[in-house]
């Protein structure tokens, strides 16, 4: 009889506790969803953004509709979230949104694995109120469903490196997927998977290895066939990497560039994390037995990203690279920070008030800090977009004006052609290709390469304005002067249109921009694909 109670006991227990666990994801999946709905972007915030946008209506990585190395699954994904909603950008940030809450689910259940549900709860709060993972959940961008994946392959290799092979299968599957929506992470997740499959048979890893191949095959054949075959996309993808990401690697620039790729490092992982970093200070405690295992499986799931992102390739502008690295460090924080604030010798009291500081810390953060990746640059921007495409139609129409736009991730000619179609809008400067030199174009949202800028009817072009912002006008000012520099005096003039200045110049002049090809009078279509430009360099 004492038995029997003492089972129903636990049962109730083991009850209440899973039932309390329900209740803590389901608040903490609510609450990403309802922070990230509620602060999203309602533009097309990058370069990139634009680019995936482009791809929704004609796939081509050689003309950067994504850029190289396509992104297929996630274009994919969109499509199919566009027929629902029907605006690119609303479909694509309702991905990074649903990658979010499920990302934060993932590193709850991650964290509660290897050390409980207290730690889950904290690991769970860092991600939530995190400025960086909060930003890139309210804009069309891959970085939050890369940390998504991450997240899931990490969690699914740990139950095979914990010897339950039932788990390769889903995890080698997760690993393809992931490589569909960022190619990358088959690079910087690769080695954590291979350190599972070290602990199976060779029968249970082949099974693996087939599991990854054919998940990638299923989309990777498909891909090329859209991009025009296997010599056209490696072409153009090669071309990229030679000259912009192997260009910057410690092979071929200073150790310095590198010293300086791992301070911005650690710079971006303090702004993932925010003031959960302070948990860094109290470290040791409880789970020795796992300690070891979690900390190797750590080391090897973070370190390859590391290693890359600070000896081979990282633009500070691209700080949302990093968020593959992040799920493991919150759970290694949420560890730290549950076993701070469950020492002894603090109020309940005062241990709310120091968890709401810190949330009310990081929210200011993401709201206000005067960083691209803020909501108040976010808002910033989108304002300057609005003003600029309805104030420039009353400088200039389709008719007669083309648009130069610059190189440039915010406000460059991708947004220009993006939200005013009806223009022919093209890049400065050219660009030197191997089939030689060429110039971007956009025209009613498809991408050409032009041998030579039409003539047709134009008599003028219009100078996109860029933006002051976080760039700084200083700069923008200090680039315009360099262009207005290549015109004769008095060749150009300004008109201000809601505190946006217009430059516009005869279009005979264009030759001043671009020597090489607006000399010829006709437009001309290249049939070739590969193709470079600094600013895709992602």
């Amino acid at each position: 009889m004492f038995h029997s109670g003492a089972l129903v006991f636990q049962l109730r227990q083991l009850n209440r506790m899973k039932t309390r666990r329900s209740l803590e994801c389901a608040l903490l999946v609510s609450a990403v969803l309802l922070t990230r709905i509620f602060f999203r972007s309602h533009y097309l915030y990058d370069i990139d953004s634009v680019n995936f946008a482009l791809a929704l209506d004609h796939f081509d990585p050689t003309v950067y509709q994504p850029h190289p190395p396509g992104y297929f699954l996630y274009v994919c994904l969109g499509r199919l979230a566009n027929t629902i909603f029907n605006d690119a950008n609303t479909a694509l940030v309702a991905i990074s949104i649903a990658a979010s809450a499920a990302a934060g689910f993932v590193i709850y259940v991650l964290t509660e694995n290897w050390f409980g549900r207290r730690a889950a709860l904290f690991a769970g709060l860092i991600f939530l109120f995190s400025p960086l993972s909060w930003f890139h959940g309210t804009v069309a961008l891959t970085y939050i469903v890369e940390a998504f994946f991450s997240a899931l392959v990490g969690y699914f290799c740990w139950r095979v490196y914990s010897r339950d092979s039932r788990w390769v299968v889903p995890a080698s599957i997760a690993l393809g997927l992931g490589a569909g929506f960022r190619p990358s992470s088959l690079l910087l997740l690769g080695p954590v998977w291979l350190l599972s499959l070290s602990r199976l048979s060779r029968k249970q890893a082949l099974v693996g290895c087939t599991a990854l191949g054919v998940t990638g095959l299923a989309w990777f054949l498909p891909m090329l066939s859209q991009s025009g075959g296997a010599s056209a996309y490696f072409g153009s993808l090669s071309a990229l990497w030679l000259t912009v990401s192997a260009s910057q690697s410690v092979f071929n620039s200073p150790i310095a560039l590198s010293i300086a790729r791992f301070c911005v490092i650690l710079g971006i992982l303090a702004l993932g994390t925010g003031t959960a970093a302070l948990a860094l200070l109290k470290r040791k405690d409880a789970h020795r037995d796992l300690d070891h295992e979690a900390k190797k499986f750590t080391w090897v799931w973070i370190i390859p990203g590391m290693l890359f992102f600070t000896f081979i390739f990282l633009r500070s502008v691209n700080s949302g690279y990093l968020l593959v690295l992040f799920p493991p460090i919150f759970a290694w924080i949420g560890l730290w920070t549950s076993q701070w604030f469950g020492a002894a010798g603090f109020r309940r009291s005062w241990k709310v008030a120091a968890v709401a500081t810190c949330a009310a810390a990081n929210t200011a953060v993401f709201l206000f800090a005067p960083i691209y990746c803020s909501y108040t640059e976010v808002q910033r921007f989108e304002r300057k977009l609005v003003e600029i495409v309805a104030a420039l139609p009353q400088v200039a129409t389709p008719d007669d004006a083309l648009i130069v736009g610059f190189d440039s991730h915010f406000l460059g000619y991708r947004h220009a052609a993006y939200y005013l179609p009806a223009y022919l809008t093209v890049q400065y400067p050219e660009v030197q290709l191997p089939q030689g030199l060429r110039v971007f174009a956009v025209e009613h949202r498809n991408t050409m390469l032009l041998r030579a800028i039409p003539r047709l009817q134009f008599k003028k072009f219009v100078l996109f304005p860029l933006p002051g912002g976080s760039s700084g006008p200083g700069e923008y000012a200090e680039y315009l002067s360099r262009v207005r520099a290549r015109f004769q005096p008095g060749a150009l003039r300004t008109t201000v249109i809601a505190q946006h200045e217009f430059v516009v110049g005869a279009f005979t002049d264009l030759p001043a921009l671009f020597p090489n090809t607006a000399s010829q009078p006709a437009r001309v279509y290249t049939e070739l694909h590969v193709q470079q430009s600094a600013v895709y360099s992602r």
